[in-house]
Protein backbone atom coordinates (compact mmCIF):
# COMPACT_ATOMS: atom_id res chain seq x y z
CA UNK A 1 0.00 0.00 0.00
CA UNK A 2 1.09 3.08 -0.80
CA UNK A 3 0.92 5.98 1.63
CA UNK A 4 -0.84 9.37 0.91
CA UNK A 5 0.83 12.53 0.73
CA UNK A 6 -0.07 13.79 4.42
CA UNK A 7 1.21 10.60 6.09
CA UNK A 8 4.26 10.15 3.71
CA UNK A 9 7.54 10.93 6.22
CA UNK A 10 9.09 12.85 3.69
CA UNK A 11 6.32 15.14 3.33
CA UNK A 12 5.94 16.03 6.87
CA UNK A 13 9.96 16.95 6.53
CA UNK A 14 9.95 19.13 3.57
CA UNK A 15 7.05 21.01 4.92
CA UNK A 16 8.21 20.69 8.93
CA UNK A 17 8.19 24.48 8.89
CA UNK A 18 4.23 25.13 7.90
CA UNK A 19 3.48 21.54 9.51
CA UNK A 20 4.38 22.74 12.72
CA UNK A 21 3.12 26.21 12.66
CA UNK A 22 -0.41 24.17 12.30
CA UNK A 23 0.68 21.85 14.99
CA UNK A 24 1.03 25.03 17.07
CA UNK A 25 -2.14 26.90 16.36
CA UNK A 26 -4.29 23.77 16.74
CA UNK A 27 -2.83 22.92 20.33
CA UNK A 28 -3.89 26.70 21.18
CA UNK A 29 -6.94 26.58 19.57
CA UNK A 30 -7.64 22.91 21.47
CA UNK A 31 -6.68 24.18 24.83
CA UNK A 32 -8.72 27.44 24.41
CA UNK A 33 -11.67 25.38 23.39
CA UNK A 34 -11.38 23.14 26.76
CA UNK A 35 -10.73 25.97 29.33
CA UNK A 36 -13.97 27.81 28.07
CA UNK A 37 -15.91 25.12 28.08
CA UNK A 38 -15.26 24.11 30.98
CA UNK A 39 -14.52 27.71 32.41
CA UNK A 40 -11.05 26.57 34.43
CA UNK A 41 -9.87 29.83 36.05
CA UNK A 42 -6.07 30.95 35.64
CA UNK A 43 -6.15 29.74 32.41
CA UNK A 44 -3.40 32.04 31.17
CA UNK A 45 -1.23 29.43 32.07
CA UNK A 46 -2.44 26.51 30.29
CA UNK A 47 -2.09 28.71 26.69
CA UNK A 48 1.55 29.02 28.03
CA UNK A 49 2.21 26.02 28.61
CA UNK A 50 1.39 24.60 25.41
CA UNK A 51 3.23 27.15 23.45
CA UNK A 52 6.38 26.20 25.75
CA UNK A 53 6.04 22.65 25.53
CA UNK A 54 6.24 22.74 21.76
CA UNK A 55 8.39 25.63 21.02
CA UNK A 56 10.65 25.24 17.94
CA UNK A 57 10.76 21.24 18.43
CA UNK A 58 8.85 19.87 15.32
CA UNK A 59 9.11 16.42 16.00
CA UNK A 60 7.89 13.95 18.21
CA UNK A 61 11.10 12.89 19.90
CA UNK A 62 11.88 16.47 21.06
CA UNK A 63 8.22 17.52 22.39
CA UNK A 64 8.23 14.21 24.24
CA UNK A 65 11.49 14.81 26.08
CA UNK A 66 10.55 18.53 26.63
CA UNK A 67 6.98 17.70 27.98
CA UNK A 68 8.42 14.94 30.44
CA UNK A 69 10.79 17.23 31.74
CA UNK A 70 8.20 19.82 31.61
CA UNK A 71 5.94 17.35 33.42
CA UNK A 72 8.26 16.33 36.07
CA UNK A 73 9.29 19.53 36.79
CA UNK A 74 5.59 21.08 37.15
CA UNK A 75 4.99 18.70 39.11
CA UNK A 76 7.71 18.57 41.61
CA UNK A 77 7.90 22.30 41.80
CA UNK A 78 3.83 22.35 42.83
CA UNK A 79 4.35 19.80 45.29
CA UNK A 80 6.64 21.31 47.02
CA UNK A 81 5.21 24.50 46.78
CA UNK A 82 1.59 23.33 48.17
CA UNK A 83 3.56 21.38 51.10
CA UNK A 84 5.02 24.60 52.04
CA UNK A 85 1.42 26.55 51.57
CA UNK A 86 -0.16 23.34 53.67
CA UNK A 87 2.41 24.17 56.63
CA UNK A 88 0.47 25.55 60.30
CA UNK A 89 1.07 28.97 60.67
CA UNK A 90 3.59 29.26 63.06
CA UNK A 91 5.57 27.74 59.76
CA UNK A 92 4.82 30.69 58.06
CA UNK A 93 8.36 31.95 58.60
CA UNK A 94 10.00 29.19 57.25
CA UNK A 95 8.28 29.34 53.47
CA UNK A 96 10.55 31.65 52.28
CA UNK A 97 13.68 30.46 53.36
CA UNK A 98 12.63 26.61 52.04
CA UNK A 99 11.33 28.31 48.99
CA UNK A 100 14.92 29.73 48.28
CA UNK A 101 16.57 26.20 49.39
CA UNK A 102 14.39 24.26 47.15
CA UNK A 103 15.26 26.28 44.26
CA UNK A 104 19.03 26.80 45.13
CA UNK A 105 19.14 22.27 45.27
CA UNK A 106 16.98 22.47 41.86
CA UNK A 107 19.21 24.67 40.47
CA UNK A 108 22.11 22.39 41.73
CA UNK A 109 21.30 19.32 40.30
CA UNK A 110 20.10 20.30 36.61
CA UNK A 111 22.97 22.74 36.02
CA UNK A 112 24.69 22.56 32.89
CA UNK A 113 23.04 18.90 32.04
CA UNK A 114 20.15 17.43 29.71
CA UNK A 115 17.48 17.75 32.52
CA UNK A 116 17.72 21.31 33.06
CA UNK A 117 14.55 22.06 31.68
CA UNK A 118 13.25 20.17 34.41
CA UNK A 119 15.27 22.25 36.84
CA UNK A 120 13.93 25.75 35.24
CA UNK A 121 9.74 24.21 35.40
CA UNK A 122 10.09 23.03 39.05
CA UNK A 123 11.68 26.70 39.97
CA UNK A 124 8.26 28.19 37.53
CA UNK A 125 5.52 25.73 39.52
CA UNK A 126 7.13 26.66 42.66
CA UNK A 127 7.05 30.45 42.55
CA UNK A 128 3.40 30.14 40.38
CA UNK A 129 1.99 28.04 43.53
CA UNK A 130 3.52 30.33 46.02
CA UNK A 131 2.51 33.35 44.33
CA UNK A 132 2.41 36.92 45.54
CA UNK A 133 2.74 35.85 49.54
CA UNK A 134 -0.95 35.27 49.81
CA UNK A 135 -0.82 31.53 49.73
CA UNK A 136 -3.99 30.70 48.54
CA UNK A 137 -4.45 27.02 48.26
CA UNK A 138 -7.09 26.84 45.94
CA UNK A 139 -5.13 29.17 43.28
CA UNK A 140 -1.99 27.22 43.24
CA UNK A 141 -3.97 23.91 42.47
CA UNK A 142 -5.44 25.66 39.49
CA UNK A 143 -2.66 27.16 38.80
CA UNK A 144 -0.60 23.46 38.36
CA UNK A 145 -3.69 22.12 36.88
CA UNK A 146 -3.50 24.73 33.90
CA UNK A 147 0.27 24.04 33.43
CA UNK A 148 -0.42 20.33 32.88
CA UNK A 149 -3.33 20.52 31.10
CA UNK A 150 -1.38 23.11 28.72
CA UNK A 151 1.14 20.32 28.75
CA UNK A 152 -0.33 17.69 27.48
CA UNK A 153 -2.40 19.12 24.93
CA UNK A 154 1.12 20.50 23.53
CA UNK A 155 2.00 16.59 23.52
CA UNK A 156 -1.72 15.23 21.96
CA UNK A 157 -1.38 17.15 19.20
CA UNK A 158 2.21 16.92 18.16
CA UNK A 159 1.48 12.53 18.57
CA UNK A 160 -1.66 12.63 16.35
CA UNK A 161 -1.72 15.81 13.68
CA UNK A 162 0.85 15.20 11.13
CA UNK A 163 3.16 13.98 13.46
CA UNK A 164 6.98 14.22 12.29
CA UNK A 165 9.68 11.96 14.14
CA UNK A 166 13.11 13.00 14.80
CA UNK A 167 14.68 9.51 13.93
CA UNK A 168 12.88 10.38 10.34
CA UNK A 169 14.90 13.92 10.29
CA UNK A 170 18.21 11.81 11.20
CA UNK A 171 17.54 9.78 8.18
CA UNK A 172 16.74 12.44 5.50
CA UNK A 173 19.86 14.43 7.07
CA UNK A 174 21.93 11.89 6.97
CA UNK A 175 21.24 10.83 3.38
CA UNK A 176 21.52 13.87 2.12
CA UNK A 177 24.81 14.25 3.94
CA UNK A 178 25.73 11.43 2.07
CA UNK A 179 24.85 12.22 -1.28
CA UNK A 180 26.62 15.98 -0.98
CA UNK A 181 29.48 13.88 0.19
CA UNK A 182 29.30 12.03 -2.81
CA UNK A 183 29.11 14.89 -5.23
CA UNK A 184 31.92 16.46 -3.69
CA UNK A 185 34.31 13.37 -4.12
CA UNK A 186 32.91 12.57 -7.37
CA UNK A 187 33.34 16.64 -8.65
CA UNK A 188 37.10 16.87 -7.48
CA UNK A 189 38.05 14.26 -9.93
CA UNK A 190 36.56 15.80 -12.68
CA UNK A 191 37.58 19.66 -11.53
CA UNK A 192 40.47 21.61 -13.44
CA UNK A 193 40.74 24.24 -10.56
CA UNK A 194 40.75 23.72 -7.11
CA UNK A 195 37.58 23.98 -3.95
CA UNK A 196 35.26 26.77 -6.12
CA UNK A 197 32.13 28.62 -4.18
CA UNK A 198 29.91 25.27 -4.76
CA UNK A 199 32.31 23.07 -3.32
CA UNK A 200 32.33 25.54 0.34
CA UNK A 201 28.68 26.13 -0.27
CA UNK A 202 28.43 21.92 0.00
CA UNK A 203 31.31 21.78 2.60
CA UNK A 204 29.02 24.49 4.67
CA UNK A 205 25.58 22.61 4.58
CA UNK A 206 27.17 19.29 5.11
CA UNK A 207 28.77 20.23 8.42
CA UNK A 208 25.57 22.38 9.72
CA UNK A 209 23.58 19.17 9.07
CA UNK A 210 25.97 17.26 11.46
CA UNK A 211 25.38 19.85 13.68
CA UNK A 212 21.70 19.73 13.71
CA UNK A 213 21.75 15.71 13.71
CA UNK A 214 23.59 16.21 16.99
CA UNK A 215 21.21 18.16 18.45
CA UNK A 216 18.19 15.54 17.45
CA UNK A 217 20.16 12.61 19.29
CA UNK A 218 18.04 12.91 22.99
CA UNK A 219 15.20 13.21 21.02
CA UNK A 220 15.38 10.41 19.06
CA UNK A 221 16.43 8.31 21.88
CA UNK A 222 13.40 9.25 23.27
CA UNK A 223 10.91 7.95 20.55
CA UNK A 224 13.01 4.53 21.23
CA UNK A 225 14.47 3.05 17.84
CA UNK A 226 18.30 4.07 18.07
CA UNK A 227 20.22 4.47 21.01
CA UNK A 228 22.39 7.42 21.70
CA UNK A 229 25.95 5.09 21.17
CA UNK A 230 24.60 4.12 18.26
CA UNK A 231 23.52 7.68 16.96
CA UNK A 232 27.35 8.98 17.75
CA UNK A 233 29.04 6.72 16.27
CA UNK A 234 27.00 7.54 13.04
CA UNK A 235 27.66 10.89 13.42
CA UNK A 236 31.28 10.46 13.68
CA UNK A 237 31.51 8.70 11.06
CA UNK A 238 29.74 11.07 8.77
CA UNK A 239 32.74 13.80 10.67
CA UNK A 240 35.69 11.85 9.68
CA UNK A 241 33.86 11.17 5.82
CA UNK A 242 33.57 14.86 5.56
CA UNK A 243 37.37 16.18 7.22
CA UNK A 244 38.82 13.31 4.57
CA UNK A 245 36.95 14.83 1.65
CA UNK A 246 37.85 18.56 2.63
CA UNK A 247 41.99 16.91 3.04
CA UNK A 248 41.62 14.78 -0.55
CA UNK A 249 40.04 18.62 -1.99
CA UNK A 250 43.69 20.30 -0.98
CA UNK A 251 45.97 17.20 -1.48
CA UNK A 252 44.88 17.11 -4.85
CA UNK A 253 45.93 20.65 -5.74
CA UNK A 254 48.85 21.18 -3.55
CA UNK A 255 51.01 21.06 -6.40
CA UNK A 256 50.85 20.70 -10.38
CA UNK A 257 53.76 18.06 -10.34
CA UNK A 258 51.82 16.38 -7.97
CA UNK A 259 48.70 16.81 -9.62
CA UNK A 260 49.95 15.51 -12.80
CA UNK A 261 51.45 12.60 -11.13
CA UNK A 262 47.96 11.52 -9.55
CA UNK A 263 46.11 12.15 -13.04
CA UNK A 264 48.98 9.38 -14.00
CA UNK A 265 47.58 6.87 -12.27
CA UNK A 266 45.82 4.46 -14.03
CA UNK A 267 42.20 3.20 -12.52
CA UNK A 268 41.99 5.06 -9.99
CA UNK A 269 39.25 7.63 -11.17
CA UNK A 270 36.63 5.01 -11.76
CA UNK A 271 37.67 3.60 -8.20
CA UNK A 272 36.68 6.86 -7.16
CA UNK A 273 33.83 7.36 -9.42
CA UNK A 274 32.67 3.90 -8.38
CA UNK A 275 33.02 4.96 -4.66
CA UNK A 276 30.92 7.83 -5.40
CA UNK A 277 27.99 5.91 -6.96
CA UNK A 278 27.94 3.77 -3.55
CA UNK A 279 27.86 6.70 -1.17
CA UNK A 280 24.66 7.54 -3.56
CA UNK A 281 23.27 3.97 -3.44
CA UNK A 282 23.38 3.68 0.41
CA UNK A 283 21.99 7.39 0.69
CA UNK A 284 19.11 6.26 -1.63
CA UNK A 285 18.78 2.49 0.81
CA UNK A 286 19.06 5.22 4.04
CA UNK A 287 16.32 7.74 2.29
CA UNK A 288 13.60 4.55 1.28
CA UNK A 289 14.01 2.58 4.49
CA UNK A 290 15.39 -0.12 2.56
CA UNK A 291 18.12 -2.47 4.30
CA UNK A 292 21.26 -1.90 3.89
CA UNK A 293 23.47 -3.55 1.33
CA UNK A 294 25.75 -1.60 -0.48
CA UNK A 295 29.25 -3.16 -0.58
CA UNK A 296 31.87 -1.09 -0.78
CA UNK A 297 34.80 -1.29 -3.03
CA UNK A 298 38.13 -1.06 -1.33
CA UNK A 299 40.82 0.81 -3.14
CA UNK A 300 43.77 -1.32 -4.90
CA UNK A 301 46.74 1.18 -3.75
CA UNK A 302 49.31 -1.51 -4.65
CA UNK A 303 49.26 -0.92 -8.49
CA UNK A 304 49.62 2.74 -7.68
CA UNK A 305 52.59 2.80 -5.21
CA UNK A 306 55.55 3.16 -7.77
CA UNK A 307 54.27 6.25 -9.24
CA UNK A 308 53.20 7.42 -6.00
CA UNK A 309 56.69 6.48 -4.11
CA UNK A 310 59.16 8.03 -6.79
CA UNK A 311 56.85 11.15 -7.33
CA UNK A 312 59.43 14.01 -7.57
CA UNK A 313 59.56 18.08 -8.62
CA UNK A 314 61.28 19.32 -11.44
CA UNK A 315 63.79 20.58 -9.24
CA UNK A 316 64.08 16.71 -7.69
CA UNK A 317 62.77 17.53 -4.53
CA UNK A 318 60.16 14.11 -3.62
CA UNK A 319 56.11 14.74 -3.42
CA UNK A 320 54.92 13.62 -0.59
CA UNK A 321 50.99 14.35 -1.94
CA UNK A 322 50.66 11.44 -4.23
CA UNK A 323 51.21 8.80 -1.54
CA UNK A 324 48.70 10.97 0.97
CA UNK A 325 46.29 11.47 -1.74
CA UNK A 326 46.12 8.06 -2.30
CA UNK A 327 46.16 7.01 1.37
CA UNK A 328 43.15 9.70 1.99
CA UNK A 329 40.62 7.67 -1.02
CA UNK A 330 41.59 4.39 0.78
CA UNK A 331 40.45 5.94 4.19
CA UNK A 332 37.54 7.61 2.93
CA UNK A 333 36.76 3.93 1.06
CA UNK A 334 37.45 2.63 4.79
CA UNK A 335 34.72 5.06 6.74
CA UNK A 336 32.13 4.58 4.04
CA UNK A 337 32.58 0.64 4.43
CA UNK A 338 32.83 1.29 8.28
CA UNK A 339 29.53 3.16 8.50
CA UNK A 340 27.69 0.84 6.01
CA UNK A 341 28.25 -2.15 8.56
CA UNK A 342 26.97 0.24 11.58
CA UNK A 343 23.57 1.13 9.56
CA UNK A 344 23.58 -2.67 8.35
CA UNK A 345 23.60 -3.38 11.94
CA UNK A 346 20.46 -1.53 13.34
CA UNK A 347 17.62 -3.87 13.51
CA UNK A 348 15.61 -0.65 13.46
CA UNK A 349 16.45 1.15 10.67
CA UNK A 350 15.08 -0.01 7.93
CA UNK A 351 11.19 1.38 8.05
CA UNK A 352 8.35 -0.42 6.40
CA UNK A 353 6.52 3.33 6.48
CA UNK A 354 9.29 4.50 4.26
CA UNK A 355 9.13 1.63 1.88
CA UNK A 356 5.31 2.17 1.43
CA UNK A 357 5.76 5.93 0.98
CA UNK A 358 8.70 6.00 -1.62
CA UNK A 359 7.19 3.59 -3.66
CA UNK A 360 4.70 6.14 -4.87
CA UNK A 361 7.75 8.32 -5.89
CA UNK A 362 10.41 5.90 -6.81
CA UNK A 363 8.40 3.02 -7.92
CA UNK A 364 9.89 0.15 -7.55
CA UNK A 365 10.38 -0.76 -3.88
CA UNK A 366 13.66 -2.98 -4.75
CA UNK A 367 15.30 -0.28 -6.26
CA UNK A 368 17.70 0.33 -3.40
CA UNK A 369 18.97 -3.16 -4.10
CA UNK A 370 19.43 -2.88 -7.50
CA UNK A 371 20.77 0.45 -7.50
CA UNK A 372 23.44 -1.20 -4.96
CA UNK A 373 24.27 -4.13 -7.34
CA UNK A 374 24.47 -1.74 -10.52
CA UNK A 375 27.07 0.21 -8.37
CA UNK A 376 29.09 -2.50 -7.31
CA UNK A 377 29.29 -4.06 -10.89
CA UNK A 378 30.47 -0.98 -12.68
CA UNK A 379 33.86 -0.03 -13.20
Amino acid sequence: MILPPLRDPFFTYRFRRPLHVVRILVALAATYLIIHLFEIPHSSWALVSAVMVMGNLPHIGGVLDKGHQRLLGTLLGAGTGLSFIMLPPTGSPLIPLGSLLAIGIATWLTFSNRHGYSGLMFVISLLLVMGDGSHELDIALWRALNVLLGTLAGILVTLLVLPQKATDMMRFMLAENLERMASLFHAHTTASTSMDLDTQALLKATSSALVKQRGLVDAIHREGRLRRNELDDIISLQRRMLSTIELLLETRWTTRDGHDRIEAMTGLGEEQHRLARELDALAFQVRTGQDIVVTVSQFDLQQHAELATTARNASGRVLFSPSGYLWLNRELARLTARLVLRLGGLSRLPSRRLRRASGRKWGLRASANKGAEDASRKP
